[in-house]
């Protein structure tokens, strides 16, 4: 490195993003992630004994996974590349191979190569980089916010390590923040700025577990606000709000608002008001809240209040969040309203949660009663001489596919659990089951 380079990469280092100059190089001072690098998990153990294989880190934005990839440049031994797919051809990958095969041909020093973007890549370029990774040429880490099962060649994910990283914590935010204000090293502590306690939660709440979007409005803060007559530069909620360009709204997930918003949610979906639902479903949203919960909350309520009255909204309500959380923020929101409003707009019908409801206190009260010994399996080593299964009438062999028999305890026979409501497709149902039990007579 001559002194033009050397100056270029100090000053670049000095003049980097808060975000980036944040990053820590080893792996204790790492906020977050404890699922993959708790002491005594996989990905731990693999850094600090510099054993590591090829690995794929799939996270949203600002979780971390460049920065564990710096945290491995610094801690192994082996020799470190990064580069990024949205810009790399063939030829950057030639360069890296020719300089990874020098290096472990003359000095026996294997090679990491990061690849942040991996999915950016065509199939040709991954397929270029498995023979390499095979012999062990290179070790790959590639970095994704797409699922990798679907954007990363076969051949690659099989001789990889997938590490899922997940959205950080409020706490984790929070820390970080700390160190952006007052680490002196490599945050902005030498600013001499105060975080208040509101504008922290704020930040913490809105990043969406994306540690950069948090960092970034914090360094906009500091170098925008003036100083106080205290001679400090402090952070109030408004000033975050301005950084961030969004308004506080007064939600907190542990609190009263929160609980509200939520019944109000789930109140306007049960009681068929779209518009009052999708609302609901903005508030939250805009306040931060975890897609993850507000998708379990219309699962719920599609089982709970709409039921059988329209099988669908089940399967919408599922689908909606396995999408949300595949495609995540902003455009979840888009999936999910399609399930609020289809779960508001549907048919309601809570005879599913009376009849499971009747029948957990009826087992409660009359605990294990027998089961008819037709109805017992007779496939079991020496059921069938026991005479198990012994009566038991086959109903696809009857017309309608339906033959009348004991199914319930005899203790419980003619015990009704299930009432069909008038709504909906359970209509149908109440028909189907009135057309049975008519020909029982």
């Amino acid at each position: 490195m001559d002194l033009f380079e050397y100056m270029r990469s100090t000053s670049q280092e000095k003049e980097s993003p808060l975000a980036a100059r944040l990053r820590p190089s080893t792996l204790e001072e790492v906020v977050g992630q404890q699922h993959i690098i708790g002491k005594d998990k996989l990905l731990y153990r693999a850094i600090k004994a510099d054993k590591i294989s090829s690995i794929i880190f799939y996270g949203p934005p600002g979780t971390g996974k460049t920065t564990l990839a710096r945290v491995i440049a610094h801690t192994t031994s082996a020799e470190f590349t990064q580069i990024n797919a949205t810009v790399a051809g063939k030829k950057d990958m030639e360069a890296v191979i020719k300089t990874a095969k020098d290096s472990l041909g003359m000095y026996g020093k294997r090679t990491i190569l990061f690849i942040d973007e991996i999915h950016r890549f065509n199939k040709g370029q991954q397929d270029y980089l498995l023979p390499f990774v095979e012999d062990g040429t290179i070790i790959l880490i590639g970095a994704t916010t797409e699922n990798p099962y679907f954007e990363v060649n076969g051949a690659l994910i099989s001789r990889s390590v997938i590490f899922e990283l997940k959205p950080l914590a409020r706490e984790d935010i929070k820390e970080l923040l700390r160190r952006a204000v007052y680490d002196r090293e490599k945050g902005m502590g030498s600013y001499d700025a105060v975080l208040d306690g509101e504008a922290m939660e704020f930040l913490a709440d809105i990043a969406g577990g994306d540690a950069r979007h948090a960092l970034n409005a914090i360094e906009l803060g500091i170098m925008t606000t003036n100083r106080s007559q205290d001679g400090k530069i402090h952070i109030t909620l408004e000033v975050a709000q301005e950084c961030i360009q969004k308004r506080a709204v007064r939600y907190d997930k542990t609190g009263d608002n929160h609980y509200d918003t939520i019944s109000a949610f789930i109140k306007s979906m049960r009681g068929s008001d779209p518009d009052a639902a999708v609302y609901y479903l903005a508030r939250m949203l805009y306040a931060g809240e975890s897609v993850t919960f507000v998708a379990r909350r219309i699962m719920i309520c599609a089982a709970e209040d709409v039921g059988n009255a329209d099988p669908q909204a089940l399967q919408v309500a599922v689908n909606a969040s396995l999408a949300a959380e595949r495609v995540g923020m902003p455009e979840a929101q888009i999936i999910l309203s399609q399930a609020v409003l289809y779960v508001a707009c549907a048919p309601k019908s809570n005879a599913c949660v009376n009849a499971i409801g009747c029948a957990m206190e009826t087992v409660e009260k009359t605990g294990n009663l027998p089961i008819p010994v037709h109805l017992q399996d007779a496939h079991y080593k020496g059921a069938a001489k026991l005479g198990h299964g012994t009566g038991y009438l086959y109903a696809h062999d009857y017309p309608d596919h339906y033959v009348e028999q004991q199914y319930l305890p005899y203790e419980l026979d003619g015990k009704e659990f299930y009432h069909p409501s008038g709504n909906g497709y359970e209509v149908k149902i109440k028909e189907h089951m009135k057309r049975l039990k008519s020909r029982q007579k």
